[in-house]
């Protein structure tokens, strides 16, 4: 079976300077392994030397020759779609943003992580994990961390005195 050819409208040497720029490792190691294979290299060799098997190489020729440089990107899908339509995610998000506002009220902490999982339950009927919720409370700008709790009775000027470096107030 004859070998698939290679376009040749960019040069190996084009590819290898553009392999050299490249911020993503894996098309550089794409460009290098197509730039390889169109000077000469057995296809398995430079498949080898670019850290891939003949036939991944064959894949991206294929690619690369539909699409061009375009083609040696990889095309992530979109993924799971959320069990939780958007709508209800932003009342989720009001919800956390009106128990964070500082209005003294020491009877209502803030959320955590479990809290916002129970919350969503609550209103969903989706039972989200906790590291599922952490997801979620990123997607939507949010952070799981909270204040480190301080004493009322606590005096700022003996504690800026007491820090290591700090100078005498």
């Amino acid at each position: 079976m004859p070998a698939l050819p290679i376009r040749t409208d960019i040069s190996a040497r084009e590819l290898r300077r553009r392999a050299k720029h490249e911020k993503n490792p894996r098309v550089a190691r794409r460009l290098l392994a197509i730039a390889n294979a169109l000077d000469g290299m057995s296809r398995a060799l430079s498949a080898r030397l670019a850290g891939m098997d003949r036939q991944a190489l064959r894949d991206w020729v294929i690619r690369y020759n539909a699409d061009g440089l375009d083609g040696l990107k990889d095309r992530w899908g979109e993924g799971r779609p959320m069990a939780v339509s958007e709508g209800d995610l932003a009342a989720v998000k009001a919800t956390i943003l009106r128990a964070a506002l500082p209005s003294g009220d020491a009877d209502r902490p803030a959320y955590r992580l479990v809290d916002v999982a129970r919350l969503i339950e609550d209103r969903t009927g989706v039972r989200y994990s906790i590291s599922g919720t952490h997801r979620i409370m990123r997607s939507l700008n949010l952070s799981h961390q909270k204040t480190r709790p301080a004493h009322p009775q606590a005096n700022p000027r003996a504690q800026h005195r007491f820090k290591k470096n700090s100078r005498r107030a």
